[in-house]
């Protein structure tokens, strides 16, 4: 087989990624989770640049996936919305960015 046919051919593990987790949206505020314990909702709106709106949907889509845990609670009677990654949002995070750099390394050229 050339180079170019199992290169095109690796092309299409990319159909088999978590599409939940490629939205650029929702990689983006997985990004940022995954490289802390957690965040509240002000450091993730203030960093990802989306609306409250747009953050809390994407936020929503995450936690019905099974993948983002979302606390709320009041600190000094100030509403506090606590975001973190579940077990299964970690390893789907890990396992989605192993697949990228594996097809992207396999990209012919």
């Amino acid at each position: 087989m050339a180079a170019e046919e199992k290169g095109t051919k690796n092309l299409t593990a990319i159909t088999d990624i978590d599409r939940v987790i490629h939205e650029p949206a929702r990689l983006l505020i997985l990004s940022y989770l995954y490289v802390v314990e957690s965040a509240d909702f002000l450091f993730l709106l203030r960093q990802t640049n989306l609306t409250k709106g747009n953050l809390s949907s994407h936020l929503m889509k995450l936690e019905k996936a099974g993948y983002v845990n979302i606390k709320k609670k009041f600190v000094e009677k100030i509403p506090r919305t606590l975001l973190s990654l579940t077990k299964e949002g970690r390893k789907a995070f890990h396992e989605y960015s192993q697949r990228m750099k594996k097809i992207f390394k396999e990209l012919p050229g």
